[in-house]
């Protein structure tokens, strides 16, 4: 299951599951928009599994039967998810799909463009001037993508890069020395 804003294509919840219920549809949509935060209306297939639980809630939307252009963005999400991920793994069990899947949504909303917005990815992000540094393939879902970034940009931006901790740790060692001057100076 995908839920999907169709603002910036962003992908908010995908779940899985060998056999979907009502109960279960309802409690995903539930854990997606919590505290009253659900949207209006819900574009949905004809599938049997939705039920009345959506009916108190949502307002829905039901497409025609087989009729997928109606619902085209999930449909492309989907197609996406197949040919640039699925087609290439060998996917061994739920838990497995469910890892893979949380990978490429990671990859989809944060470095995959698209036209749509203009080249840009769901999560915007800053374009980077040349004078950063030289250009650096960073691997996303497990190496099957990547994201190309300038290389000092990346080294500060990602917390497990060598520069980044070393960065913080000179940070921390100049507020501590500092702070231990300005507490000197009071007594």
């Amino acid at each position: 299951m995908i839920i999907l804003a169709h603002d910036r294509r962003n992908i908010v919840r995908t779940a899985v599951t060998e056999h979907p219920t009502a109960a279960w549809l309802s409690r995903q949509v539930t854990e997606a928009f919590p505290w009253d935060t659900a949207p209006q209306y819900l574009l949905r297939d004809r599938d049997a599994s939705y039920g009345q639980h959506f009916r108190r809630r949502i307002t829905e939307v039901v497409t025609a039967p087989r009729s997928p252009w109606q619902n085209a963005y999930v449909e492309r999400v989907i197609g996406s998810i197949r040919r640039e991920c699925l087609d290439h793994m060998v996917i061994f069990n739920e838990r497995h799909l469910r890892r893979v899947l949380s990978s490429y949504v990671d990859y989809y909303q944060g470095t995959r463009t698209h036209l749509s917005l203009d080249k840009d990815c769901p999560d915007s992000r800053p374009i980077m001037p040349r004078r950063i540094g030289k250009v650096v393939a960073i691997p996303k879902v497990g190496g099957l993508h990547h994201r190309y970034e300038r290389l000092a940009a990346w080294f500060l931006s990602d917390p497990r890069s060598p520069m980044a901790a070393s960065l913080r740790y000179a940070v921390g060692l100049c507020i501590g020395a500092l702070w231990l001057s300005i507490g000197r100076r009071q007594f």
